[in-house]
C-alpha cells in the first residue's frame, strides 16, 4: 500500500543515506524495537549505524564535511527510520541540532567538527536555568528533564539564563562535552520508551562564552539552510515522526486484516464495513497530513533559497507541523482500534504505535497552543515571543 517517499539525494558518496543502504539498518530496527523500549533508549551500535548513514551529517555544513540537503530531504529520513520505529526515528530527528550549531561562532564550529561532520548533539533547554558569569565563561548549574538522545550524545546542550543578557527574550544555550553531564535515568514513561529522555544534571561547568548559542538567534554561517527558519525546522523534524508511526500502524492493519478471521465466526476483518471505512478515513487523514507538511516545508525552502523567509510562509510550516503530528496520532489510536484485542499486548507494534505518536504530539512545539499562535498569527493578532 504504501510507496516509498522520494529517494533522499545526497551530494557526497561517503556515508550517503540512500534507500539501499538505510534498508538493512531499518529492518534491524524492527527486530530490535522492544528491546529499546526496556533499555529506555537508542544502543551505541545503532546511533553509530546512524552516523554511517547520514544522519548526523546530513543537516552539517558541507564545509566541516557536511552535506547540507534540504529540511525535506532530511525530514523524508526520519520519517522512514519513524516507520521502523518510533523512537528509533525520534532520537534521529535530532540530526536537526547541526542546524542550531550554526549559531556558534566560527573558531567553535571548527572545534566541534575537528573529528568530522558526524557530531550528536542532544540536551534540553527548558526550564531556562540561571548561569553565573566568571573569568573564563559562565558556571552552569541545573536539571533539565527531557533530554532526549543524550545517553549517546558527543555534546549536550543546556538552557541558561544571564542577568542582562544583550540576547533579550530568545534562549541561551550552554554547549559542553557530554562527558561534563550527568545523566539521571529516570525516564519511566508510556510513549517513545526508547528515546533516553532522561533528566540531564550540570554541577558548576564552566561554559567559555563562545560555546554559547542563541537558540532562534543569527547563524554564523551562511547559505540556504541556515536562513531556514531554526525554531521551526526543530518543530517539523520532531513532527515527522508522528507520519512515520501512522505510516507504519496502518501498514500493520492492512497486512492484519488480509488474513485474521474472528474467534467468534465474524467476516474476515477486511471483509468487515467498519474496518474498510475507518481504513480508508485513517489512510485519507495521513496522506493529507504528509502532503500539507512537505508543501509547506517546499514553500518555506523556495523563500530561504531566494534569501527572504516572510511570517506567513513559516506560520503555514508551524501549523503543518502540529497538524502532522496530531493527525499521526489520530491515525494510530484508529489503527489501534481496528486491531482489536491486538493491540493490547505491551510488545505490539500498534500498541508502541499508539503511544508514541500520542507522546509526538504532546511535545511543546507540536501541542495545541501551537494551534492557537498559528491561529493568532493567521488573523494578524500579536503572537508570543518564540513562534514561529
Amino acid at each position: 500500500m504504501n510507496a516509498p517517499p522520494e529517494k533522499i539525494t545526497s551530494g557526497t558518496h561517503a556515508a550517503a543515506a540512500t534507500w539501499a543502504n538505510l534498508s538493512p539498518l531499518l529492518v534491524e530496527i524492527r527486530a530490535r524495537r522492544n528491546e529499546f523500549s526496556r533499555a529506555q533508549k537508542i544502543p551505541k551500535d545503532i546511533v553509530d549505524r546512524f552516523r554511517r548513514v547520514g544522519v548526523y551529517r546530513a543537516m552539517a555544513a558541507k564545509r566541516f564535511g557536511g552535506e547540507e540537503r534540504t529540511p525535506a530531504d532530511f525530514c523524508r529520513l526520519v520519517e522512514r527510520i519513524s516507520e521502523a520505529d518510533g523512537s528509533a526515528g525520534w532520537v534521529a530527528s535530532f540530526g536537526d541540532g547541526a542546524r542550531y550549531l550554526a549559531a556558534l561562532p566560527d573558531d567553535t564550529l571548527r572545534k566541534v567538527y575537528a573529528n568530522g561532520p558526524d557530531v550528536v548533539l542532544a540536551g534540553a533547554l527548558f526550564p531556562l536555568q540561571p548561569a553565573k558569569r566568571c573569568a573564563d565563561g559562565f558556571i552552569v548549574n541545573g536539571v533539565w528533564p527531557f533530554a532526549s538522545g543524550s545517553p549517546e550524545a558527543d555534546l549536550i546542550g543546556v538552557g541558561i539564563t544571564l542577568e542582562d543578557d544583550p540576547s533579550g527574550d530568545l534562549p541561551r544555550v550552554a554547549v559542553m562535552p557530554a562527558e561534563k553531564v550527568t545523566i539521571r535515568p529516570n525516564w519511566d514513561v508510556i510513549g517513545l520508551q526508547g528515546t533516553g529522555s532522561h533528566d540531564v544534571v550540570v554541577s558548576d561547568v564552566i561554559v567559555p562564552e563562545e560555546w554559547t548559542l542563541i537558540r532562534g538567534g543569527p547563524p554564523t554561517l551562511d547559505g540556504p539552510i541556515y536562513r531556514y527558519p531554526a525554531v521551526a525546522f526543530a518543530a517539523q523534524a520532531h513532527a515527522i515522526v508522528g507520519i512515520g508511526i501512522a505510516r507504519s500502524a496502518i501498514d500493520d492493519v492492512i497486512a492484519m486484516a488480509e488474513t485474521r478471521a474472528s474467534i467468534t465466526g465474524a467476516p474476515m476483518m477486511a471483509e468487515r464495513g467498519y474496518v474498510q471505512l475507518e481504513i480508508a478515513k485513517a489512510e485519507a487523514m495521513l496522506r493529507s497530513a504528509r502532503s500539507f507538511f512537505y508543501e509547506a516545508t517546499e514553500e518555506l525552502w523556495k523563500e530561504a533559497l531566494k534569501g527572504e523567509v516572510n511570517l506567513g510562509t513559516t506560520t503555514l510550516m508551524r501549523l503543518a507541523a502540529t497538524n502532522a503530528a496530531r493527525q499521526g496520532a489520530e491515525v494510530c489510536r484508529i489503527a489501534s482500534g481496528l486491531a482489536g484485542t491486538e493491540a493490547l499486548y505491551s510488545t505490539s507494534n500498534l500498541a508502541r504505535a499508539m503511544c508514541d505518536s500520542f507522546v509526538v504530539a504532546q511535545h511543546a512545539a507540536l501541542n495545541e497552543g501551537t494551534l492557537q499562535s498559528a491561529g493568532r498569527a493567521l488573523l494578524g493578532s500579536a503572537i508570543q515571543q518564540g513562534f514561529p
